[in-house]
């Protein structure tokens, strides 16, 4: 298969000397990329990402690695990039995917990961046969090692990092299931004590994004900590949230069972006999403290893994989180309380937000 290079140009000055300095992974050749995955071809490749196709790559003396090549029209641009080579390769924990080279040649721009054999949890996570591979102790061990990989990132790297773009296909298991944060092309690092920012331009992943990330651009560790929780609650349930329960999502169906204390209803019937059911009531208890409408009164992650890895902890009960209403056939909103609405796309959904506290 014949090469077929990007015709849109990138800058030149990509990566500056100052940047090669401070990028702590090897630059790696075009040729050595294009002979490890047999000129990107169709046979070598994994998927997508987010900002383009990920490719396996054989590279000399046997090492498997994953080639993320990036498209020339993906929404990552020249800093984007930036961010996530030098971020990347600052990065070291064993629930992040590790960084190991990149590319920068001949209009390419090209990442290089350690190889993930088992893909990514949303393959497994809602498919009717894979599911049933992922019992109540992989899934367990698969949210603590996601919330010790944000709370790294959070707190105990040496930059403060918010990922803003966390969800169940951007998790990878490595061959022994562990969980590893991937995708960081949207992260973001704030500076000092600061715990949160705001952006003009709003990105991620609808119904992974907190209320006040989608609707005002306020991204912070607490967008992340929402984040967490809708994928734990995906983990429980074998669900996605933008799937609909009559009228609302995951997160408004989970709250509704957890107001009638039902909320083992809502558990992936292919976990109920490997489950610990005490475990996985915690897990939902966490979970829907993490998606509270008010960022304020969400956790923070160190409280996530302490309530998470503890015994004979008292939770605290959560409240009424932020979720989302399907529009009724007269184009009304419907909603399970008293709520302020606001449109967040043009495909029929609506933000419920409680008013008043």
């Amino acid at each position: 298969m014949e090469y077929l290079p990007h015709r849109d140009s990138f800058d030149e000055d990509l990566i500056t000397e100052d940047d090669k300095k401070r990028i702590d992974v090897p630059f790696f050749s075009l040729n050595s990329i294009l002979v490890a995955t047999e000129n990107f071809s169709n046979a070598s490749k994994l998927g997508r990402g987010g900002f383009g196709p990920v490719y396996k790559g054989k590279f000399l003396g046997g090492t498997d690695m994953a080639v993320k090549r990036l498209s020339s029209n993906s929404g990552q641009g020249v800093e984007e990039f930036k961010t996530e080579v030098m971020l990347i390769a600052k990065l070291q924990h064993r629930n992040l995917v590790r960084l190991l080279g990149y590319c920068v040649e001949r209009n390419e721009k090209i990442l290089l990961y350690e190889y993930m054999p088992n893909k990514s949890l949303d393959t497994f996570l809602f498919d009717h046969a894979f599911c049933r591979l992922l019992d109540w102790r992989i899934r367990f061990e698969i949210i603590l090692g996601i919330a010790r990989g944000l709370l790294y990132l959070h707190q105990d790297s040496r930059l403060r990092i918010i990922h803003r773009d966390l969800k169940t296909s951007n998790i990878l298991l490595d061959e022994e299931m562990n969980a590893k944060i991937s995708d960081f092309g949207l992260a973001r690092i704030v500076e000092g004590k600061n715990t949160e920012a705001n952006t003009n331009k709003v990105v991620g992943t609808y119904g992974y994004m907190s209320p006040e990330y989608a609707l005002e651009g306020l991204f912070s560790i607490k967008s992340d900590v929402f984040a967490f929780g809708v994928v734990l609650l995906e983990i429980v349930s074998g669900r996605r949230n933008m799937e609909f329960f009559e009228d609302v999502n995951l997160i408004g169906h989970v709250w509704r069972l957890w107001m009638k204390d039902s909320a083992l209803d809502m558990m992936d019937q292919t976990i109920v006999e490997s489950c610990d059911e005490s475990e996985v009531l915690k897990c939902v208890n966490v979970a829907l403290l993490c998606v509270q409408e008010d960022p304020a009164e969400r956790p923070v992650m160190s409280n996530v893994v302490f309530m998470l890895g503890g015994e004979s902890i008292t939770l605290p009960r959560p409240n009424q989180p932020a979720f989302i209403a399907r529009r009724n056939s007269a184009g009304a909103s419907t909603s399970s309380s008293s709520s302020k609405l606001y449109n967040t796309s043009n495909n029929g959904l609506t933000i419920t937000q409680r008013v008043g506290r």
